[in-house]
């Protein structure tokens, strides 16, 4: 992989059979360049990326990438257009991260959030010299994964510590999936920065990377110990309440532990901060609801996902985990699968008292009996709009009503409502599982009708989702296979506006960012958006 500041020849279109080396891709790589006129041996050539193509199962391909970095001096020899083309060259820019400096003398940045925007944007204003004080409503790593093994063992919830809340975010309790439809150019740094806390190096070539909650973790807590050694103070068990400018142009956080003189705040505050929300909306700031979607995780055995993607080569250490990534836009709404959790678990994802939640989790070996993904219906603000609320008000009131069903469809001990699929689609239920086991909190499920969870409209997409994604995997609406509900935090509800210099619209002292902030939709484009926030930041403002 070049470094994040050197320009490199890219050689695609390398198809390989699945048990072929990687050496033969880079000897292929060669191959190419000679045809180009160049010579190989003035490159530095590795594999730049990589992924499965399944489509003839007889005849499964590894799909190559090869960065080829020029390492002698002087420029880069030309080559004609049509001559790219046809070999299928590309030049890769990698843009360098700058950090320009502003001049105006104010107090420390205020970071709040500990999720990757706060994260990433906490680790470069502290390695630049501007000393912020990060704030996390809930624990650091390891005492938050105590405070969740203790819910799933024992149901005991801390609404401000949990699989939503702590150092991380809600992604460092899933499957740390890295993939992203952004095509920003920092996204090669952040992969980079991760790696350097100890993420695996092949998230650099993955086409759908991901690191495993195992590994996440203490990434996460290698990044904050940083933070903390370059300047910066972490406060952990601090609430964020709301924010306010002085005559003087100082800004202060308000929090739970009292007020925090600053020159900003980069409010980083995850998907799952409705009381944040709020106040924020009730306080006149400029939001506006955003589209969701809600469901159910559906698990089958990881062995039958891996024959249905891979047939006889199923179970070969080139290939990894099987995963699938599914659609339909045939219906009113769309439905979708989601946060696809090969070899994972069904995880208890609440927040708040009697609402119900569930995410999937998976470990970096993803080794597990089953795989689960979320299986989730598009939901639009005029679809929930209530008299009396605003549409953000409306669709964080339609998640938690979805969630409170689900809390009493599970009996109101924090077991989860499940159904199997045969069920689901046959409109029946009580069938307990006998093949495919949940997952959830060890097996701590209860059968429900997963249709009085949902408007009609959502129950009618899944089923229609479900038949569907059959006819593209058969087995897929296998009736053994079990849904375990409710899906709903897939996504903010809400978006902060905020103007192009990235502070919140009638409130220049807040930087909303993030996916809390609805600019973001997983871990890489967060993070991004999080370093971009902190650069907007430092452009305005002197380190202290």
């Amino acid at each position: 992989m070049p470094s994040r500041t050197q320009d490199c020849l890219v050689v695609g279109g390398i198809s390989l059979s699945y048990l072929s080396p990687e050496t033969d891709a880079l000897e292929k790589g060669r191959q190419i360049l000679r045809k180009a006129g160049l010579h190989p041996d003035d490159f530095r050539l590795s594999i730049y990326k990589k992924s499965v193509d399944a489509r003839k199962k007889a005849d499964i391909r590894i799909l190559y990438s090869v960065s080829a970095e020029w390492i002698l001096d002087g420029a880069l020899p030309g080559i004609r257009n049509s001559r790219m083309h046809e070999l299928d060259l590309s030049l890769q820019k990698e843009e360098p991260v700058t950090f320009a400096k502003g001049s105006k003398q104010a107090g420390r940045p205020v970071v709040v959030g500990m999720g990757p925007a706060g994260l990433f944007a906490a680790l470069v204003l502290s390695e630049q010299g501007y000393a912020p004080i990060v704030l996390e409503r809930g624990e650091d790593v390891a005492a938050r994964a105590e405070t969740v093994h203790r819910f799933t063992q024992k149901g005991e919830l801390d609404p401000d510590s949990n699989i939503q809340f702590g150092a991380g975010g809600a992604g460092a309790f899933s499957d740390g999936k890295l993939m992203t439809r952004i095509h920003d150019p920092f996204c090669g740094y952040v992969l980079h920065r991760l790696c350097e806390f100890g993420a695996p190096s092949d998230i650099l070539v993955q086409s759908r990377p991901h690191i495993g909650t195992d590994c996440l973790q203490g990434v996460v807590d290698r990044i904050l110990h940083t933070v903390a050694e370059k300047g910066g103070e972490l406060r952990y068990r601090c609430r964020y309440i709301g924010s306010r400018k002085l005559t003087d142009g100082t800004a202060v956080a308000e929090t739970e532990a009292g007020s925090i003189p600053c020159a900003g705040i980069i409010l980083a505050i995850g998907n799952s901060a409705r009381d944040t929300y709020l106040d924020m909306i009730r306080t006149q700031y400029a939001i506006e609801a955003k589209p969701i979607s809600v469901g159910a995780r559906i698990e089958h055995l990881r062995r039958d996902v891996e024959f249905w993607q891979y047939g006889q080569a199923a179970g070969h250490p080139a290939l990894g985990a099987a995963e699938y990534h599914l659609s339909d836009t045939t219906g009113e709404r769309g439905v979708y699968t989601f946060c696809m959790c090969p070899g994972g678990v069904v995880v208890p994802a609440a927040s708040e008292p009697e609402r119900l939640v569930t995410n999937g989790m998976s470990y970096h070996s993803r080794d597990g009996r089953n795989s689960n993904a979320a299986l989730v219906v598009s939901v639009l603000p005029e679809d929930v709009s209530q008299t009396g609320m605003t549409d953000a008000e409306s669709m964080i009131a339609f998640q938690r009503e979805i969630e409170h069903r689900g809390f009493l469809a599970g009996g109101e001990d924090w077991n989860a409502p499940i159904q199997t699929v045969g069920d689901f689609l046959e409109d029946r239920y009580g069938t307990l599982p006998t093949l495919v086991i949940p997952t959830y909190r060890e097996g701590l499920c209860r059968p429900a009708n997963l249709a009085m969870l949902f408007p009609k409209a959502v129950t009618d997409g899944l089923r229609r989702g479900i038949r569907a994604f059959d006819r593209r995997i058969p087995g897929f609406a296998m009736p053994q296979a079990v849904l375990t509900a409710p899906e709903t935090r897939t996504s903010a509800p809400v978006r902060i506006l905020r103007h192009e210099n990235r502070t919140a619209i009638g409130h220049p002292e807040l930087y909303p960012c993030g996916e809390g902030a609805g600019y973001a939709g997983g871990i890489m484009s967060a993070a991004v958006d999080g370093l971009r926030t902190a650069l907007a930041f430092m452009a305005e403002f002197a380190p202290k």
